[in-house]
């Protein structure tokens, strides 16, 4: 279980923001891979409560130096009189919350939509698990659902369809459902990637 860094506020009740943990913070940061664009992620306690299950929709470089109009020094500063400079650089990963992993005996399942409950400030985020997200997409009865697909189109930002695309495309080459699950997923995938592709062309 990779953790990514925790949250920090939120734009709205399923809107998030998350700020990645560095190498002042952890001994081992994150890596690029572990949060980009698509990445499913769960907000939850380290064996503690489960909070919600989301994806990572866009992110934000936070740097408090850029444009700084301050005085800068001639030379390289000397080192023997030079105080220790804390890195104030952030890296903030905008969150939307599809729905909760749901406990039932020794196996999970998804409840697909937005939480109910309000998650608190500083809680840990972490990227799921293959075997997490192919949970998240069975239901109480372990059949295979995908029933965020209009909340994600209106929650998911400016990129919206084309993260709606990404996620498809990672579930389909998962090859965590079956032949009939898996060809409905190219169907919707395909209807997508053409909606893309002529909105572009307007």
């Amino acid at each position: 279980m990779t953790r990514i860094g925790k949250v920090v506020k939120s734009n709205s009740h399923c809107d998030y923001v998350v700020q990645l943990d560095d190498a002042m913070e952890v001994v081992q940061p994150p890596q690029p891979e572990d949060y980009g664009f698509g990445c499913f992620v769960k907000l939850e306690e380290p064996h503690g409560r489960h909070w919600a299950v989301g994806l990572i929709y866009n992110s934000q470089l936070l740097n408090p130096l850029f444009l700084n109009s301050g005085p800068r020094l001639s030379a390289e500063p000397d080192p023997m009189f030079t105080p220790d400079l804390i890195n104030e650089t952030r890296v903030l990963l905008g969150t939307v919350l599809i729905g909760t992993l749901e406990q039932q005996g020794d196996r999970a399942y998804g409840c697909h939509g937005i939480p109910i409950i309000v998650v608190p400030v500083n809680t840990p985020v972490y990227r799921m698990t293959s075997q997490e997200v192919h949970r998240f997409h069975l239901n109480r009865d372990n059949s295979p659902q995908f029933q965020y697909y209009a909340h994600l189109m209106k929650s998911g930002g400016q990129f919206a369809p084309q993260l709606m695309q990404q996620v498809l495309t990672e579930l389909i080459h998962g090859n965590l459902f079956k032949a009939a699950d898996r060809k409905a997923l190219e169907i919707l995938c395909k209807e997508v990637s053409w909606k893309n592709t002529m909105g572009a062309m307007r």
